[in-house]
């Protein structure tokens, strides 16, 4: 089993960054790419960005292009993102999530993922 782990969010105001990490602990598998997503009140969880095991694959959602920013460190099991810039629409709560694939890989649907964390608030205050 693999335990995914965020932290990192709180209150900030409009044009203000937050760093979220993900920890990934448990059976970690030899590689597995990583998301972000997050759940706005009232809505859908949806994607925000991906990563593969190398980090030389990423992609964001249009509403994240330009404004955040993936990254790991997989010597730490650590993943990050990075948010710069950030709106009130931002405000929701953020999830990671992994899943084994090959390294150069990259997972968009929240549906192709097997671990999921708990979750982190991000509030942003106009």
């Amino acid at each position: 089993q693999v335990k995914m782990v965020e932290s990192g969010g709180g209150l900030v105001q409009a044009g203000g960054s937050l760093s979220l990490s993900c920890a990934a602990s448990g059976r970690i598998f030899s590689s597995y790419a990583v998301g972000w997503f997050r759940r706005a009140p009232g809505k859908e969880r949806e994607f925000v960005a991906a990563i593969s095991w190398s980090g030389g694959h990423t992609y964001y959602a249009e509403s994240a292009k330009g404004r955040f920013a993936i990254s790991r460190d997989n010597a730490k099991n650590m993943i990050y993102l990075q948010m710069n810039s950030l709106k009130p629409e931002d405000t929701a709560v953020y999830y990671c999530a992994a899943r084994e694939i090959e390294p150069t890989t990259l997972v968009v649907t929240e549906y192709e993922y097997d671990y999921w964390g708990q979750g982190t608030q991000v509030t942003v205050s106009s």
